[in-house]
């Protein structure tokens, strides 16, 4: 009588060489499958149900990491605790013979070749989508918590009006003779000073940087971020950011630990014709000024570049960061649409009714195979975006639920929101 095959787990962990321990896929995972102590972030075989939501958050891609294992024997969150790296993937024989790979209630037969195995587990899976395929090559994890670069601030500017509710600042860090190369679309991580209520260093916190590849000021070694000072939490109480206030309230020669860079695949694509659709709000504008910058730098010295399309929202131009010197960009280098949803006597008006508003321009975008676009802000306003996107679908001639899949194949949908 021949034995049934062996049923393995594709199970989900995390690369704690890599983590920086910033918490997003303990606060992202919606079933509580993610834990920490002091040493490692770990996932729970039992409750992990393969929604993938903790994948897009990762800076480091540390969370993107997986292992076939018998489906009776799983690695404990007790071991993940102990480690410090992940262990190799087990060789086909060590699992069975006649291997069958579930994930939840599914299972298919899998090929006896490892290489085959590791492919095959991670097919179809959602998550991050590459990078462009014209897109510069990042570095990632050059310093860490234990060896951070020291910056030195050499420019804190508040961006929104004395009167706005929101504090938004651009705080340019000088890395001195530190390398620390970064691309459009990468983040940095910021170590705060002192200790937190319970005695232990404040977590790291992650910044997009916003100014382009050669530095805020060309051929300075330095780079710029935009920072919103955090003084409620999502639920409108009262709460201090540690960080945001931190950098909000240095001054010009304080020093700065950081860490990174960090970001593999919120990238510009470089290739000449190449279209740019950016969609953000508030500090989501810090990628998408680098961007622009990027392009900017390019256009005034008469390189060809493909179109560059924005979708800004804010409350008020008070309330918009860099909302002046947007308004002074020329119109055949950028396609600006802004939506202010506060403005004295106007109707509310948010990004995804911009977009339905120029639907013929953005699905003309969208048929274009050199089009690469780019969300990024609160979490809150994925789901609008989503919706504006299958309407203009709809009333141009496209599926978006059909294209998006093909987008986020090829690198060509990123969101970042959070």
């Amino acid at each position: 009588m021949t034995a049934a095959p062996a049923t393995i787990l594709r199970q989900h962990l995390i690369d704690p060489e890599i983590c920086i321990r910033c918490n997003t896929c303990e606060e992202t995972c919606p079933v509580d499958a993610i834990s920490h102590d002091a040493r490692n972030y770990v996932v729970d075989a039992a409750k992990c149900n393969y929604c993938y939501d903790c994948i897009s958050p990762c800076p480091t891609g540390a969370i993107d990491s997986w292992r076939n294992v018998r489906a009776d024997a799983p690695h404990s969150t007790a071991d993940q605790l102990t480690w410090d790296s992940l262990p190799a993937q087990a060789p086909p024989e060590a699992l069975g013979a006649g291997i069958e790979v579930g994930a939840g209630n599914t299972a298919v037969e899998m090929p006896d070749d490892v290489e085959k195995i590791a492919a095959a587990s991670t097919a179809g899976q959602g998550g991050t989508a590459p990078p462009p395929w014209s897109a510069a090559h990042p570095y990632i994890n050059l310093y860490g918590i234990h060896a951070p670069a020291v910056a030195t601030v050499s420019g804190n500017f508040r961006l929104t009006a004395e009167d706005a509710s929101s504090d938004i600042r651009h705080i340019v860090l000088d890395f001195g003779n530190a390398s620390f190369p970064v691309l459009e679309g990468q983040t940095i991580g910021i170590l705060p000073p002192g200790l937190d209520a319970n005695g232990k260093a404040h977590h790291v916190r992650l910044y997009s940087v916003a100014s382009p590849r050669d530095g805020e000021r060309p051929k300075y070694n330095n780079l710029s971020l935009t920072v919103k000072r955090v003084t409620e939490d999502h639920d409108g109480k009262a709460a201090q950011g540690v960080a945001s206030n931190h950098l909000c309230d240095l001054k010009k020669g304080d020093k700065v630990n950081v860490i990174g860079p960090y970001g593999t695949s919120f990238l510009m694509p470089n290739h000449p014709g190449s279209h740019l659709l950016m969609i953000c709000t508030g500090t989501g504008s810090a990628p998408m000024r680098a961007m622009t910058e990027r392009r900017r730098r390019k256009f005034a010295v008469g390189e060809s570049l493909g179109k560059l399309m924005l979708f800004f929202g804010a409350r008020s131009p008070g309330e918009l960061p860099y909302f002046g010197p947007l308004t002074h960009l020329p119109r055949e280098f950028i396609d600006m649409n802004l939506a202010f949803s506060r403005l004295p006597d106007q109707p509310k008006r948010y990004v995804q009714d911009l977009l339905r508003e120029r639907g013929e321009d953005v699905a003309r975008l969208l048929k274009d195979e050199n089009t690469y676009i780019y969300l990024c802000g609160l979490k809150g306003m994925e789901k609008g975006v989503e919706e504006s996107f299958t309407a203009l679908c709809q009333a141009n001639g496209l599926d978006w639920s059909t294209l998006r899949p093909q987008l986020l194949q090829q690198g060509r949908y990123h969101v970042e929101t959070y």
